[in-house]
């Protein structure tokens, strides 16, 4: 009777290490990383989807001023519908071209929304005006925490993708989790990577 208990005892001893051992070889790192770069690509898509909720308020506001810009609310309502109506498939993290076509609806909004803003400094009567100035204000509000999102998604998958690439993670990665794959992240296009020119 003893002699079982011993060996039952060693048994769990056995597996208690050969844990611990694991845990502290990294196993838990490929998961725990996958984890945090979901979360953060959450976040994206909140401060994205937060962004697009302003744009009606927006339109409707400088509308109310700047009739005949009408080339200008078309391309802003198109450019939201096309970055709101995009049907996210689940591997967009992992599948270039997917991550790619959101970025570039994002950005063709980003960019319609500039456009629109730029159409406000030609009516005095819409920059004065408070309704205006609480979109504008929430506007940019938004568009700095699309920043903050996108930095640490890029920070996440950065560490992850690492983890995938490197020794020893990498075996682990392989052994024990071999359908993860590394994640996309935002780039930046030639165009914004110019200087602009500046010209007196």
């Amino acid at each position: 009777m003893l002699n079982r208990i011993t060996k039952y005892v060693g048994r769990i001893a056995a597996m208690g290490a050969v844990a611990f051992v694991l845990a502290g070889c990294g196993i838990n790192t490929v998961p725990t990383q996958d984890e945090q770069v979901k979360a953060m690509w959450s976040e994206v898509l909140n401060q994205y989807q937060r962004r697009a909720d302003l744009v009606p308020n927006l339109v409707a506001t400088v509308k109310g001023y700047a009739k005949q810009e009408q080339t200008v609310f078309t391309q802003v309502t198109e450019a939201r519908a096309k970055a709101t109506q995009m049907v996210l498939p689940d591997d967009i993290l992992s599948n270039p071209k997917a991550f790619q076509q959101f970025e570039q609806n994002q950005a063709q909004l980003g960019g319609a929304l500039g456009r629109l803003l730029a159409v406000s400094e030609a009516y005095p009567d819409l920059k004065s005006s408070q309704n205006f100035l609480a979109l504008q204000s929430q506007l940019e509000g938004t568009e700095n925490r699309i920043s903050v999102a996108r930095r640490d998604y890029i920070e996440a998958v950065r560490v992850y993708n690492t983890t995938l690439r490197t020794i020893p993670s990498r075996w682990i990665a392989a052994i024990f989790y071999p359908s993860a794959k590394p994640y996309q992240t935002f780039t930046i296009s030639e165009k914004e990577q110019q200087t602009p020119q500046v010209s007196f």
